[in-house]
């Protein structure tokens, strides 16, 4: 290990980023009021109240514990000499460079899981457990697991692999590994929902009733390409709510929590849904893809000028520059700048989510209901309803719902 440039910039670097999350976390939970905020009144009792700044306590100290490890972790890895050390140990097995990189890269990725199993088990069957929300057995928890390691053999070993093999062999790989990346984003953008998450739960077609024709009125009023719509079995592993959008083009599929059908009124839920067809008609969908794709382009025409640096070798502590440790060295370097990038996109899906929390109001003619609902999930998932601005603005993707109902301009 050489104490360069390299070296003092990206210790300082992921230094003052991890001091950054540590103060917006002790500030956000100093934001925590004793008095339930006026948009709430009626919706959140004390008791639930409580529990919601208790929990938002306990994730707190659990985010700082596990952030607090990992730094240390790195660097005590790196300043024994750990990524040399790996590198050595596969190269002496004498395999070609691809191989040998696949079994750096898994080794790195096997040890990041081993040392966040800890914290998720905790996350889980503790933190999870002890407010009512775990509804995991182990069986399932460990089943997942073997399912995600299953997965990342048969889709991740082979685009790793093509990754390799562009980088070493072709001319201005960069924009070659643009290119298949961005096309496995689309392919598995389309295809995830179809033959992925069935892996993990399952998904029923929403029954006849007064919901179904509620909710294939309003696609059909808001002329949106509605294929289908499921319930998720999502009690099987938590007792919060949530719904999502998938499928591009036509292929367009809504999928409701059980546990939000089950908690709400038939017009909350078409205020989510419509909710949901706002991202489409405002065209958020497209336009993150394509800001996610010249992200995407960007990040590796970095990685192109990087790839094998010899001081950032040194700093390392790797005798031996490679395409896979260049790789790795890229994700741990691009660590500080994800987080700086993140603070764009999360700005611009919480303008995103004022927009289609607006569209909603007006195609269903009903901002009360899309409110309620809004404030039922803040309830049921024991949200923070009195974040701090400055831990909102570095990690939240929505706008904190009492800005949201702020927004539809109702009680």
């Amino acid at each position: 290990m050489q104490i360069n440039t390299w070296f003092i910039v990206i210790v300082l670097a992921l230094f003052l980023l991890w001091k950054l999350n540590f103060f917006a976390t002790l500030w956000n939970m100093k934001a925590l009021s004793p008095e339930i905020p006026a948009t709430f009144e009626g919706f959140v009792d004390e008791e639930a109240y409580e529990n919601s700044q208790a929990y938002t306590r306990a994730n707190a100290i659990l985010g700082i514990g596990e952030g607090i490890f990992s730094l240390v972790v790195l660097f005590t890895f790196w300043w024994l000499g750990g990524f040399g050390w790996l590198d050595e140990q596969v190269r002496s097995f004498g395999y070609g460079s691809i191989v040998t990189g696949l079994l750096f890269i898994g080794a790195v990725l096997v040890a990041q899981m081993i040392l966040s199993i800890p914290f998720d088990l905790y996350s889980t069957f503790g933190l999870e457990e002890k407010f009512g929300f775990n509804r995991t057995t182990f069986s399932t928890w460990c089943l997942d697991r073997v399912k995600g390691l299953f997965l990342g053999l048969i889709i991740g070993a082979p685009l790793l692999v093509a990754l390799l093999w562009i980088f070493e062999t072709v001319p201005v790989a960069w924009l070659w590994g643009w290119i298949l990346m961005t096309g496995f984003s689309l392919i598995l953008t389309y295809v995830a929902p179809i033959w992925i998450m069935p892996l993990f739960n399952k998904f029923e077609p929403l029954e006849e009733g007064e919901l179904k024709t509620a909710i294939h009125k309003m696609a059909k009023d808001c002329d949106f390409p509605l294929r289908e719509v499921t319930i998720m079995d999502g009690s099987k592993r938590s007792a919060k709510s949530n719904a999502f959008f998938t499928g591009l083009g036509k292929n367009k599929r809504i999928a409701l929590f059980d546990t939000l059908v089950q908690n709400h009124t038939v017009p909350e839920l078409v205020g989510v849904l419509a909710h949901e067809i706002g991202h489409f008609k405002k065209r958020h969908i497209v336009k993150s893809l394509l800001i996610g794709i010249l992200t995407t382009g960007a990040l590796f025409f970095l990685l192109g000028l990087m790839m094998e640096n010899r001081s950032l070798f040194d700093a390392f502590g790797v005798r031996e520059t490679s395409v896979y440790v260049s790789l790795v060295l890229f994700g741990i370097v691009m660590t500080p700048m994800n987080e700086i990038l993140s603070i764009g996109s999360n700005w611009l899906s919480r303008k995103h989510e004022f927009e289609a929390d607006a569209y909603a109001a007006e195609v269903t003619g009903n901002p009360q209901a899309m409110a309620d609902a809004l404030r039922k999930l803040s309830k049921d998932n024991l949200s923070n309803l009195t974040p701090h601005p400055f831990y909102v603005f570095l990690n939240y993707t929505h706008p904190p719902v009492a800005e949201r109902v702020g927004a539809l301009g109702v009680r």
